[in-house]
């Protein structure tokens, strides 16, 4: 007997006359027994009711976001002062603020935390001159404590924490030049301000120096960004304008020495 031809509407008649009476197809002889339904093509899992998620539960998330919530509201409500409020507020403190502004900058940029915002806020609140001096006497006493600071702690102690990608260039920088490569790396500042520090607290360059070297180095850019500060209050005078300009010149030629000159 010649078996039928497949065809959507012969092949279920077909089907049924090969299986069984109870319309299930026998199986072939070595063949496996079927899987049920549900074995192959599992329920997907009924949901539950919707749960709070674990981080909404923490009681620490949600303090913070409360007061991130209340201070947002507070600085939108609170009335702002104008740029020359903030510098007349700051006249009217008297110099134990310009004392308390140096501590904190001396202090905070040891870490590194990064000293432009201190810097551009000393021109904003003191002026060109007076803001000059603070922000590079404080500049100056950081990397002179965070140098004192290193190696007091040794080497072992802090070597094995510097992970910044540039840790390499700069003590490669400091083993050739010494003093000078300080000079260059603070006139430059390809790397952050904290990290030369760290980094000339591990090598053999002397104090005397590395705080000469510092003060050269930092005088042009912080010239350069009290100035900019200084401007935010809308009076400055032109003339500063032109200072600004010679400063980040020279430290433009100071980028264009240093990349000639072999690391």
């Amino acid at each position: 007997m010649t078996p039928p031809t497949w065809h959507p509407r012969t092949y279920t008649g077909y089907a049924a006359a090969v299986a069984g009476s109870d319309g299930e197809r026998p199986p072939r002889e070595g063949a496996r027994p079927s899987a049920p339904a549900d074995d192959i093509y599992p329920r997907p899992p009924r949901r539950g009711p919707w749960r709070v998620p674990l981080i909404l539960r923490d009681r620490r998330v949600l303090a913070t976001v409360a007061v991130l919530a209340v201070l947002a509201v507070a600085a939108a409500l609170v009335p702002r002062p104008s740029i020359p409020q903030v510098r007349d507020w700051a006249e009217s403190m008297g110099p134990g603020f310009v004392l308390v502004f140096f501590l904190a900058q001396a202090v905070l940029t040891i870490t590194p935390v990064p000293r432009t915002v201190f810097t551009l806020s000393a021109g904003l609140l003191f002026g060109p001159a007076a803001g000059v001096v603070v922000a590079i006497a404080a500049t100056t006493v950081a990397a002179v404590l965070a140098l004192l600071l290193v190696r007091a702690l040794g080497r072992a102690a802090v070597q094995a924490r510097l992970t910044h990608p540039a840790v390499q260039v700069i003590d490669a920088r400091l083993a050739r030049r010494g003093w000078l490569a300080v000079g260059s790396l603070r006139l430059i500042a390809p790397a952050p301000f904290a990290l030369v520090n760290y980094c000339s607290g591990l090598s053999a360059v002397r104090p005397l120096p590395y705080t000469v070297a510092t003060v050269v180095g930092i005088l042009p850019g912080t010239i350069g960004v009290v100035l900019l500060g200084d401007a935010l209050t809308g009076q400055t005078n032109p003339t500063l304008i032109v200072v600004t300009m010679i400063c980040i010149a020279v430290g433009v030629a100071g980028l264009l020495v240093d990349t000639r000159l072999p690391v």
